[in-house]
């Protein structure tokens, strides 16, 4: 079987897409015998933890394929999945794709309210769920049938699945989510050739180290997961998906099946920082790649700190202790990172810096008329990229709420160096800004306490404005073995800079189930803030 250039091939090709991507590798001579993907599950009988070649990922995706269209699954049809286990959302992905539908992705932690009134909003045709999650839709309306389950789906004949759909550039290919930090989470809808930009891009330049052996730490229903196993197939590489991306799981997962690369959020590291790294075999770890928000320098710090890398050197390429961290900024409507910059041993910009765009991405710096505004001035987030999402699915008002003067606005406020550095200071909603222009930032401070506070793994600002008046509030979350009585009072006050150190009201050490957060693991700070205001009327 012919695979050499086999990336280049797939770069060019014009019928290739975010629905194609494992029919299009085997149409061009990828061997059916190499990778496909691992599961943490059991797939159909197959046991958890062994590769399904590709070949075999293929099979088990026709019999979806034929199973749903069994049951009236149509071409461009929204059908719901919402389940917990990464098999279950892969392949029902990638079976929904082959019939030419639109799968829309369900995270297994939704409250079952709001994922009932999710569906009924998506209004497509049916829903896929496994049995813990039917169980949890019992007694909602929800304007569509249950389908069945995604493991019965894998009963379908493969003989019986149909030819797979051609998709149109312009094609719906799945339906992912926001975090939903304020209530129902938003649906995010990209195309065939929208999720395919950036691996287009990534497809046609060298195969960077850490991409052969890849852990997948990203929660399953989330663009980046769609993504990461589009690249990952056509980079002819191994996966192995996690279905929870907790510390304990993701450093167990290392060990047995020493990953060269491990892709996840920032959550996961801040989880991992907790963790005495040295106790760990984790010398396999070449990359650690992240995307969603940027990451903080202490937890990037250790990481890099472990493992071993590839450097150039006089004689030749060298194996060196010490891994690389590609940190990023990237959302779901992104379609991937919009900014990427490589951390190692030897490196030191930090303060939220998140690189330079990818070559695929033309970002700007706006002030709130949409006017760009030059280095060094702080404004809102726009970017202009290929990969950017269709809009929000049946909602046309919020798509078009976040668009200015051609640019689609993230909600983040950065600001650039005059060498094309960006910066990420915050979310829009979380800072403050005053009427004599001021601005507080909530994830700067975050930062810039962690940095001088080595006893603390993580930690949440929240800034609350009262008119004129601003107050801080730090919630810390200790490192095992740091003195909970310990006043760290005027440290954080000196490290949060003048301005927001003036407002410091207190600092609480808490544990992690004290912050409220995200299905995806992002605090809550709308659900914070409104807590404060409470115990203050009170």
């Amino acid at each position: 079987m012919r695979t050499k250039g086999l990336r280049g091939v797939l770069a060019a090709d014009p019928q290739l897409g975010a629905g194609n991507v494992l029919a299009r590798v085997l149409a061009h001579g990828a061997d059916p015998q190499g990778p496909g993907l691992t599961f943490d599950t059991p797939v159909d009988g197959h046991p958890a933890g062994q590769p399904l070649t590709l070949g075999q990922l293929d099979e088990r995706v026709a019999a979806r394929a034929a199973w749903l269209h069994a049951r009236g699954v149509q071409p461009r049809d929204p059908v719901a999945v919402w389940a917990t286990a990464a098999a279950d959302m892969v392949l029902s992905y990638l079976a929904l794709t082959r019939l030419g539908a639109i799968p829309a992705l369900m995270n297994g932690k939704l409250r079952p309210e709001i994922a009932a009134e999710y569906i009924r909003r998506l209004r497509g045709v049916g829903v896929l769920a496994d049995a813990a999650h039917t169980e949890l839709l019992a007694g909602h309306d929800l304007g569509v049938p249950l389908l069945g389950t995604p493991a019965e789906a894998g009963a379908g004949d493969p003989a019986r699945s149909p030819a797979h759909y051609r998709h149109h550039p312009d094609d719906p290919i799945v339906i992912t989510h926001t975090s939903g930090t304020t209530g129902v989470p938003k649906a995010v809808l990209h195309s065939h050739a929208s999720l395919f930009a950036a691996t287009r891009h990534l497809l046609s330049m060298p195969q960077a180290q850490g991409t052969r052996r890849i852990l997948n730490a990203l929660p399953a229903p989330h663009t980046a997961t769609v993504l990461m196993v589009n690249q990952a197939l056509g980079n002819r590489a191994e996966m192995f998906l996690l279905s929870e991306q907790g510390g304990e799981r993701v450093l167990d997962a290392i060990q047995r099946w020493r990953p060269d690369g491990v892709f996840g959020f920032s959550m996961t590291w801040a989880e991992l920082a907790r963790f005495d790294l040295g106790g760990y075999d984790l010398d396999s770890v070449r990359l650690w790649f992240n995307t969603g928000d940027c990451s903080h320098e202490p937890h990037v710090r250790r990481l890099v700190a472990v493992g071993s890398r590839d450097v150039v050197t006089r004689q030749g390429v060298t194996r060196v202790p010490g891994s690389v961290f590609i940190d990023g900024l990237g959302s779901s409507e992104m379609g991937h990172s919009m900014f990427h910059i490589t951390h190692t041993t030897d490196t030191d910009r930090y303060g939220r810096c998140v690189g330079r765009p990818y070559g695929f991405a033309k970002v700007a710096v706006l002030d709130a008329e949409g006017n760009e505004l030059p280095p060094g001035q702080v404004g809102f987030l726009g970017i202009d990229s290929p990969s950017l999402f269709r809009g929000y699915w049946n909602d046309s008002v919020t798509s078009y709420r976040f668009r200015l003067r051609g640019w689609y606005l993230t909600g983040d406020l950065v600001h650039a160096d005059a060498d094309g550095r960006y910066y990420h200071l915050d979310r829009a909603v979380d800072s403050v800004t005053l009427p004599d222009g001021r601005r507080y930032f909530t994830a700067l401070s975050e930062e810039r306490v962690l940095a001088a506070c080595p006893d603390v793994t993580d930690c949440t600002v929240l800034i609350v404005a009262d008119g004129d008046t601003v107050t801080t509030d730090v919630l810390l979350e200790l490192a095992a073995g740091a003195d909970p009585t310990l006043d760290r009072t005027d440290t954080i006050r000196a490290a949060l800079g003048a301005d927001v150190g003036a407002t410091l009201r207190r600092v609480v050490p808490v544990s992690a189930d004290d912050i409220p957060v995200t299905v995806t693991g992002k605090v809550r700070k709308v659900a914070l803030r409104e807590r404060y205001l409470a115990e203050s009327s009170s």
